[in-house]
């Protein structure tokens, strides 16, 4: 049975709410005051929680629409590449040719585990 379009499209909508997560609860994190009070009124890690609490609705509803683990796991393994993506626009950080040697090979993944 082919995985249906519209849950590898569930799932890579995920991976950006994951990135977008992991982004949150860094900038979170840079502005918490270190007390547990400063955690929980925290208005990015709160929305660092919600990203994450989406992205396992929407792994539900893709799953609930079909396909196989080893070709929608994949597709969430693009998390990787939208966190290296937000760490340069936000954070300026570099990416380096290892790096999109690494995307690449992630893509070349997802391609070969949905054959």
């Amino acid at each position: 049975m082919a995985t249906p379009t519209m849950s590898i499209i569930l799932f890579l909508i995920a991976s950006v709410l994951g990135a977008l997560g992991q982004y949150l609860y860094k900038s979170g994190a840079e502005s918490a005051g270190g007390s547990i009070a400063s955690y929980l009124v925290n208005p990015r890690l709160l929305a660092g929680a919600v990203c994450y609490i989406a992205v396992m609705v929407l792994f539900v509803a893709a799953f609930k629409r079909g396909g196989a683990l080893s070709v929608l796991y994949p597709v969430y393994a693009t998390t990787f590449i939208w966190a290296a993506l937000l760490g340069l626009f936000f954070y300026g950080t570099p990416i380096k040719p290892i790096n999109i040697a690494g995307m690449g090979c992630l893509v070349l993944g997802m391609y070969l585990m949905g054959r």
